[in-house]
């Protein structure tokens, strides 16, 4: 039987989570003898689309058998999907729910389909860890992913729809690395109206953006005196990464995390078993996360660590 070769395009580099992601795909490979190409599209949808039509193009001997990818931009590469289904690819979509999934799977017979994290449940999660650390109510800074990515909009309704209606929350955007939280929050330090808000927990929708907070903060305690009580605030992240995300909280770096277990060797895994078995998987497979440490062990918690660590 002819090796299967797939394509993992993920979106960056930058982000320990998509890190993870190509480590998953590796594995996963291995155990599967599949050969496997990794591509990183830098934080850009176009680049990202050429990148695979590169691989759509190609002759035909030369085109994979699949392609795995995690979206960077909204849309999802509705067109490209559409071409390289058409030429005999199974499209399998990463962390994120979209319509012309559906369509591909209607009017071809390769393997189409959707592996996402239950991120309503990740942003649930998020919302019961504030409640649990901040008993009283009290105010969070809440640092989102793009506006136009599902996981930000999921994790932001699961959180509303579990906090304490006695805590407050404001919020600022980030582009889910580690420098975007850095840059927001700085920014946001600079102006006067920060100086006189009250705030008692740094929330973040991913463990880099958490890691990118507590450094601006930090900074900024080193330069306005009296300032210490920023980076001793506790700060939630999402990944939970076990040599990141998962290692901060053990070195109270962060309070908490969100462990969102890799998806691209569970893609691999079905897309594998789609293409030997000819037969098509369910539409969309999500995978469980869950609160590390357990909420119960949170109950009135302080982080206290550095951000130096967070690398």
């Amino acid at each position: 039987m002819k090796r299967l070769r797939i394509v993992v395009s993920l979106i960056t580099q930058d982000n320990d989570y998509q890190v993870e992601q190509a480590a998953a795909a590796e594995e996963a490979a291995r155990r599967l003898a599949v050969d496997v190409e990794i591509l990183y599209a830098d934080a850009d949808s176009i680049q990202q689309s050429q990148q695979i039509l590169k691989f759509v193009q190609a002759a035909p001997e030369a085109r994979p058998d699949g392609i795995i990818f995690e979206p960077v931009g909204g849309l999802a590469l509705p067109q490209v999907g559409r071409a390289a289904v058409s030429s005999g690819m199974g499209w399998v979509v990463l962390n994120r729910e979209v319509e012309y999934v559906k369509q591909l799977r209607t009017a071809f017979k390769v393997p189409v389909f959707i592996v996402a994290v239950d991120n309503l449940e990740a942003g649930r999660i998020q919302g019961r860890q504030m409640g649990a650390l901040l008993p009283s109510g009290g105010s969070a800074l809440y640092i989102q992913g793009p506006s136009d990515a599902d996981a930000s909009k999921l994790r932001t309704a699961g959180m509303y729809e579990t906090k304490p209606a006695n805590i407050q929350v404001k919020t600022m955007k980030g582009n889910w690395t580690e420098a975007s939280a850095f840059k927001a929050v700085t920014s946001w330090l600079r102006l006067s109206t920060s100086q006189q808000s009250h705030i008692d927990i740094i929330v973040a929708q991913n463990d880099a953006m958490a890691a990118g907070a507590k450094k601006a903060l930090q900074q900024f305690s080193y330069e306005a005196e009296g300032r210490d009580h920023w980076v001793n605030l506790p700060f939630l992240g999402v990944d939970g990464v076990p040599k990141t995300g998962q290692a901060w909280v053990r070195s109270s770096v962060l309070a908490a995390t969100v462990v969102c277990p890799p998806l691209a060797g569970t893609a691999m895994d079905l897309l594998t078993r789609a293409l030997q078995t000819k037969a098509m998987p369910q539409e969309t497979t999500l995978v469980t996360p869950h609160s590390f440490p357990e909420i119960a062990a949170l109950k009135g918690v302080k982080s206290s660590g550095h951000a130096s660590g967070a690398h």
